[in-house]
């Protein structure tokens, strides 16, 4: 029998969450507003689609030879403020090479969220919101699963743009890269 998993109180800071989560026998939890949320399990379309666009974006930075940068699969915590831990589904950061035992990422410059039914709002806004106080950040795909969508929000500057694609090439410089969106689709199929 598996051990129950001990409700965290309503609202935890950082190093709290920290030690609550290393403390539960299984599953996988975000911090939204200081507020401890269990990921859903995940759908194998969501498992592939997260797969295909690590592999496409650690492609792109291997073709256009930027030693700098590295794609990171879901499993590393995006820290934001004091109040937001977020696992991403794929992530891309340029600089030195983390440390093996690195948890976190604090400056990513393109975060993927591959959406959910259980999350789909919190990915649109709060995240949205979220990973563009960092201002490393450049760009954040959301890829739909249900449908052949993928929503790229930019900094433009100041300002941040919004496009969606569903077929073609996603330009996503700085840093240099890009993502195919048939590929991405059509590995996930």
């Amino acid at each position: 029998m598996l051990a129950p998993i001990d409700e965290p109180p309503q609202c935890l800071s950082r190093t709290e969450f920290h030690a609550w989560a290393a403390t539960q026998p299984l599953g996988r939890f975000e911090r939204i507003g200081s507020v401890v949320v269990a990921m859903a399990p995940e759908r194998a379309v969501h498992a592939r689609l997260k797969a295909s666009a690590w592999r496409l974006l650690r492609d792109s930075i291997r073709d256009r030879r930027l030693l700098t940068c590295e794609a990171l699969p879901d499993g590393l915590t995006v820290e934001v403020g004091e109040d937001h831990d977020f696992i991403p589904d794929a992530m891309v950061r340029c600089g030195d090479r983390l440390p093996g035992d690195a948890q976190a990422v604090n400056d990513p410059v393109i975060v993927v969220e591959v959406l959910s039914p259980s999350t789909a709002a919190i990915d649109r806004a709060v995240k949205l919101q979220a990973y563009f106080r960092l201002p490393s950040v450049q760009h954040y795909l959301i890829i739909a699963a249900a449908q052949r969508r993928v929503v790229h929000h930019r900094r433009a500057g100041e300002a941040i743009t919004t496009g969606v694609h569903t077929a073609g090439w996603i330009d996503l410089n700085p840093p240099g890269l890009g993502l195919d969106v048939d590929a991405l689709y059509s590995e996930a199929a």
